[in-house]
């Protein structure tokens, strides 16, 4: 799908697995140069960024004052949701709502770190359970698409119920684990997707031609109703606390396990059963896409991982080929169809999203327009 020939970043380990990345002379990528010209502008792990995380704290907790709860969290499990929840309970001192979507794929560990941080910080839970016929019949349909970002069901469902319910109970602010320090090497959006936020023009143009069941109850909220209405009508904010402090990935974990006995993941993205066979089984071995490449650069950017341990660790797979052929086969039977069935969907054509109906042209402006105004800092193409 890639008719360059091969370059790797002599910075990153990004590579022209990424058809549009672009070199300079020296053979530095363009993630390497965003980071360091434009995303660290808005990364404050210093007295800076205190000194903003309590501002914004004082100004919420005022905002909530008379409510039961005055921001929401949505929690996986994982590390940055889980560090940003003790960030915002212990550091921030509010009284955040903790939210859970179970969309079919929680891996046990995921299910006991969310307990432990609940009992430990002594916070309440609220857990939606999204329709998992729906959920399968969609996941379905878009293996049947045979584009590459197979997270689109899970992502959209995790998104859509969190705003949702967050609008329902009047809650304004939406804490988020989202960072720079190890995710500011964006995955281009060849490797899944073509931006930020929810088509739902493309995902129902994909389930009315793959799909058997109506999507009577699956939550959707468009990206442009979520920026027109949900943003500027009602007024909601999203906060990242984890960009104003210090958050290093292996102290964090270290931290997480002695105060609560959390457990880490092998991986980002595990807490997902789902997502560690979409990750680390079906992209890489259908397109050639490793996202490991985008976390392992993220970690070189901000110091925590040097590229020669990037390049050992990405010479080898996350989980070995029996583990591997065990999830296929698990995959398969979750979603009820065959090993032969799910084989043959690997095995389609591939697709991107100019095959379907989207709004393409109309996200990407907007992207821009945010980059223009310093709202969005991360590399969209």
């Amino acid at each position: 799908m890639n008719s360059r020939t091969y370059q790797i970043c002599q910075k990153t380990i990004m590579d022209t697995s990424d058809p549009n990345i672009i070199f300079d002379k020296d053979g530095i990528s363009d993630y390497y140069h965003n980071f360091h010209n434009v995303m660290v502008k808005g990364w404050h792990p210093d007295e800076k960024g205190h000194k903003e995380l309590m501002r914004m704290a004082e100004k919420i907790k005022k905002e909530g004052e008379g409510k039961d709860f005055d921001c929401i969290i949505g929690l996986s499990g994982g590390l940055d949701s889980s560090y940003v929840t003790y960030i915002t309970k212990e550091v921030m001192g509010l009284r955040p709502l903790l939210f859970h979507v179970d969309a079919g794929w929680n891996t046990d560990q995921a299910v006991g770190n969310i307990e432990k941080l609940v009992d430990g910080l002594g916070l309440d839970l609220y857990t939606e359970v999204i329709n998992w016929e729906e959920m399968k019949d969609l996941q379905v349909a878009v293996l049947k698409s045979g584009i590459s970002d197979q997270d689109l069901p899970q992502d959209y469902a995790f998104f859509s119920t969190l705003y949702i319910f967050a609008r329902k109970h009047r809650i304004k602010y939406v804490i988020t684990g989202s960072n720079i320090s190890t995710e500011c090497c964006r995955e281009p959006m060849e490797w899944g997707g073509y931006g930020p936020g929810i088509d739902k023009t493309f995902i129902l143009d994909i389930h009315k031609k793959f799909g058997k069941k109506p999507l009577k109850t699956f939550p959707l909220i468009d990206i442009l109703v979520y920026k027109a209405y949900y943003m500027t009508f009602l007024g909601m904010e999203v906060f990242k606390p984890l960009d104003l402090v210090p958050f290093v990935k292996k102290d964090a974990e270290e931290f997480l396990g002695k105060r609560f006995g959390w457990q880490k993941f092998k991986h980002k993205h595990h807490e997902s059963r789902w997502t560690r066979f979409y990750e680390d089984y079906w992209l890489p071995r259908r397109f050639g896409y490793e996202k490991r490449r985008a976390h392992f650069s993220s970690l070189i950017l901000t110091g925590q991982m040097t590229r020669d341990e990037a390049l050992e660790r990405i010479s080898r797979p996350e989980m070995d080929e029996k583990f591997l052929k065990q999830e296929f086969e698990y995959v398969a039977n979750k979603l009820e169809l065959t090993v032969e069935e799910l084989q043959a969907m690997f095995d389609l054509p591939k697709k991107t999203y100019k095959d379907y109906r989207n709004k393409k042209k109309i996200i990407s402006l907007g992207t821009k327009v945010l980059s223009l105004i310093g709202k969005e800092r991360r590399l969209f193409r």
